[in-house]
């Protein structure tokens, strides 16, 4: 794995989405930090809060030099105990939220920029992980299967353990590798946040749960904003050359007030693009902690709880 690592690392980047607002875990935030703040700058799960937590389980496969943290300019108030270590990560701050679709367009098109080769791999901020170094290592193969298939788009997707109606499905299609370490098929369709009943049916029929983890070419990426979500990719594309210099927060300004508002899932991924692939992650524990009761789930699981739990929120979970 480290020689694949090395053979294929030069242009491997990551992209971590940090401008989430956390609604549903404002009141657990606040119970922990005394603030509002958004739910990645909280440490839920021990002593690291989930943005620093993303980080170092990112930086295991990718280093942080080739890594973009993507986030907002009103979170500016907690973002300097993020960037621990001589190397930090890049920052690309959005003036204002305009949907992931620009969040994860944005720092492709910086990535671009730097390296027109390169593979990204993008990656949510607010998600518990049992393996980290299990999960990075099948990352870097995703990447090298993508620049064996330059074209394709490849989404994670976990192995479900219940009939969960809160996250999306994923239906196989036609199997592209069936290789131990990246089985990889074609997307039938997406179930997004099914009846429980669906939910069974999925669950029965081998589907896997969304993680919205995805690996692909940047020119990939950049294609499927082009196609998908024109409006945006045109400010983008008229910011890019800013990036990076002085004048990236005027552009960026210029670009965010006249954008429309975007999301990724709904443009790009559930109209099922004959680009779009899916893997199978490895059988580790993965929970997107976007509620309260995955929270209590995950905390309930590990064998070092944090401070801030008390034995009547596990019971009540």
């Amino acid at each position: 794995m480290l020689s694949l690592f090395r053979e294929m690392g030069n242009h491997l980047w990551g992209v971590v989405l940090a401008g989430g607002g956390g609604v549903r875990l404002k009141a657990l935030a606040r119970r922990i930090c005394g603030d509002d703040r958004p739910k990645q700058y909280v440490a839920v799960l021990g002593d690291r809060t989930l943005l620093r937590q993303t980080l170092d389980r990112v930086a295991l496969g990718i280093p942080s030099v080739r890594t973009a943290v993507v986030t907002l300019r009103s979170h500016a108030p907690y973002f300097a105990e993020q960037w621990a270590g001589p190397e930090p990560p890049h920052m690309l701050v959005q003036p204002a939220d305009r949907g992931t679709a620009a969040g994860i367009l944005l720092p492709v098109h910086w990535i671009a920029r730097q390296d027109p080769g390169a593979t990204v791999a993008v990656f949510p901020s607010d998600h518990f992980v049992s393996e980290p170094a299990m999960f990075m290592a099948h990352i870097v193969q995703i990447a090298a299967w993508v620049d064996e298939h330059p074209d394709r788009l490849v989404l994670l997707g976990a192995h479900a353990t219940g009939p969960e109606v809160e996250y999306g499905w994923i239906e196989l299609g036609i199997p592209l590798d069936s290789t131990d370490d990246r089985r990889v098929w074609e997307v039938r369709r997406f179930w997004e946040k099914p009846s429980e009943e669906k939910a069974r049916v999925c669950l029965e029929a081998g589907c896997l749960w969304n993680t919205f983890v995805l690996v692909g070419k940047a020119a990939t990426f950049l294609r499927a904003g082009r196609e998908a979500v024109p409006e945006v990719d045109d400010r983008l594309t008229s910011a890019e050359p800013f990036l990076g210099t002085d004048e990236e927060a005027w552009a960026l300004h210029q670009a965010y007030t006249l954008m429309p508002k975007a999301n990724f899932s709904r443009a790009v991924l559930e109209p099922c693009p004959p680009f779009l692939a899916v893997a199978a992650m490895p059988r580790v524990v993965w929970s997107d902690l976007g509620t309260p009761r995955r929270v209590f789930e995950i905390v309930g699981s590990v064998q070092d709880r944090p401070a801030w739990v008390l034995a009547s929120d596990l019971a009540a979970s």
